[in-house]
C-alpha cells in the first residue's frame, strides 16, 4: 500500500494554524508574517509535502507540462534535442512528458493521444512523415499549441526546424566542389515523407549537370552506424564504385566510414564521405567527419518560445509561422579535393 498524501490540513494540525493561512504561506503570500510562513513551511518539509498539482491545474486550467513526441531516442542528435527541450521548459517552470513514435506513424497517434490524454498545456514534436500531418493540423484548427521541430512552408503548423533540403544540397555541392562526380546517397529517410535531403541531393546534381543515378540511392532500412555499413557494402565492393558518399545522417556516414576502414579503402583519398548533423561521435572518428550542422540549442529555443507563445494566446491561436535555419557545413578531414 503507497503512502498516504500530505494535505493542507495535515500541516495545520501540525502547526494549529487554519489551512487557509497553511495555503497561503506555502505560497509565500506577504498577508501572512514571515514568522508564520517559516513555522509552516518547516512543517510541510518535515512531513514531505508536495502540492497537489492536478488541484492547481483545475483551478488555473494549467498543467505546466509540455508534451515531447520524437521519432528515435537512440538519434544521437534527438537525444540532444530532448535534453536541450527538457533544460529550456524547467527554466520556465515546465515539466516534459516524453513519448517516442519509433518512426511509425500509428505509434506517432497513439503517443499524441496519450499525452493530451495527461492534459499537457502543448506538444512539440518532430513528425514521422514530414509530409503525413493531417492529424496534427486537426490539432491547430482546433487551436491546440502544437510546434513541428520540422517543416515545409506549406505545413499549416507552427515550426521551427533546420532546413534539410538546405544543407543536402550545401553537403552534395561540396563534394561537387572538390572534385566528384559520383556521389552515391545514403537515404535513411522512413517512406512516409522525408524527401527533403534526397531532394537537395539532386538539385546540386543537377545544378552541376551531373545525371541523377537511380543506383546510386542506397536505402540503408534505418538510421543507425550498422544500416549504413552493410547499405554502401554492395555498390563499394562492385566494380564502379561512387568517390564520394554523402549519407542523411551521421550514423550513417559514421558506419560507410567503418566500412572503409575495413576494406583498406582510404577516406578521402579514395572515398569522400559527409554526414549530416553534426554529432560528437562524428568530429573524433578515426577520420574526422563532414558534416551538416544541426544547431539543436539554436531550434530548441525558438520552437520552447514559439509555443509558450501559443500557449499564451490561449484561444485564439496566431497565423502558423514556419521557421527554417539555414545549416552550416562543418568540413573536416572525410573530404577534400581530389589529385
Amino acid at each position: 500500500m503507497g503512502r498516504s498524501i500530505v494535505r493542507l490540513k495535515d500541516i495545520a494540525d501540525k502547526t494549529g494554524f487554519s489551512t487557509n493561512t497553511v495555503s497561503l504561506a506555502l505560497r509565500h503570500s506577504p498577508r501572512i508574517p514571515q514568522q508564520t510562513r517559516d513555522v509552516i513551511q518547516r512543517a510541510a518539509a518535515e512531513l514531505n509535502y508536495l502540492p497537489n498539482q492536478i488541484a492547481k491545474s483545475l483551478v488555473s486550467r494549467e498543467t505546466k507540462t509540455i508534451g515531447l513526441v520524437l521519432t528515435d531516442i537512440n538519434n544521437p542528435v534527438l537525444t540532444h534535442t530532448a535534453q536541450s527541450i527538457e533544460l529550456a521548459l524547467s527554466a520556465r517552470g515546465y515539466g516534459t512528458l516524453f513519448a517516442t513514435s519509433n518512426n511509425n506513424l500509428t505509434e506517432e497517434i497513439r503517443a499524441i493521444e496519450m499525452v493530451r490524454a495527461r492534459q499537457v498545456d502543448g506538444i512539440l514534436i518532430y513528425p514521422t512523415g514530414h509530409r503525413q500531418l493531417d492529424h496534427l493540423r486537426m490539432l491547430r484548427r482546433a487551436n491546440y499549441p502544437i510546434v513541428l521541430l520540422v517543416g515545409e512552408a506549406d505545413a499549416g503548423i507552427d515550426a521551427v526546424g533546420m532546413d534539410e533540403r538546405r544543407g543536402a544540397h550545401k553537403a552534395t555541392r561540396h563534394l561537387i566542389d572538390v572534385g566528384h562526380r559520383r556521389i552515391a546517397l545514403i537515404d535513411g529517410a522512413n517512406p512516409q515523407g522525408n524527401r527533403e535531403k534526397r531532394e537537395g541531393y539532386q538539385q546540386a546534381l543537377a545544378e552541376a549537370g551531373i545525371g541523377f543515378e537511380p543506383a546510386l540511392v542506397l536505402d540503408p532500412r534505418g538510421n543507425s552506424v550498422d544500416r549504413g555499413y552493410w547499405a554502401v557494402d554492395g555498390v563499394m565492393s562492385g566494380p564502379d564504385r561512387p568517390t564520394a558518399i554523402f549519407a542523411a545522417n551521421d550514423s550513417l556516414a559514421l558506419g560507410a566510414l567503418r566500412w572503409c576502414l575495413k576494406h583498406n579503402v582510404r577516406v578521402p583519398e579514395d572515398v569522400a564521405i559527409v554526414g549530416m548533423d553534426n554529432i560528437e561521435f562524428g568530429e573524433y572518428a578515426g577520420v574526422p567527419l563532414s558534416s551538416v550542422d544541426y544547431a539543436v540549442e539554436t531550434v530548441t529555443r525558438m520552437a520552447v518560445e514559439r509555443l509558450m507563445r501559443l500557449i499564451a494566446a490561449g484561444d485564439q491561436l496566431p497565423e502558423p509561422r514556419i521557421t527554417q535555419i539555414d545549416p552550416d557545413l562543418v568540413i573536416r578531414e572525410s573530404t577534400r579535393a581530389q589529385r
